[in-house]
């Protein structure tokens, strides 16, 4: 897979907000992508050296429009740890 097809945008919630403290930075990634080819992923676009990688799958959601009944989509969210002196960019302007 392509680096930029694995990392699908960065997750910015407070959580992530208050993770970046500690050197931890979320993204959603594709669903099928593992935990090696996250860290070659995110070593290969920023330039960090990346220190571990944890995965949760975000169940999907019903939801409802009107009378009508759905689901939203579930997807993976990454948790990357970098080394220490490592930092992304987008991340500190937000």
């Amino acid at each position: 897979m392509n680096p930029r097809t694995i990392i699908q945008k960065p997750v910015i919630t407070e959580k992530a907000s208050m993770l970046r403290e500690s050197n931890k930075y979320a993204f959603r990634v594709h669903p099928k992508a593992s935990k090696l080819q996250i860290r070659q992923a995110v070593e290969s676009i920023f330039a960090v050296k990346v220190e571990s990688v944890r995965t949760i799958k975000v169940p999907s959601k019903p939801k409802r429009q009107g009378m009508y009944l759905g689901r939203r989509a579930g997807w993976k969210k990454a948790y990357v740890t970098l080394k220490a002196g490592d930092s992304i960019e987008f991340a500190e302007n937000t």
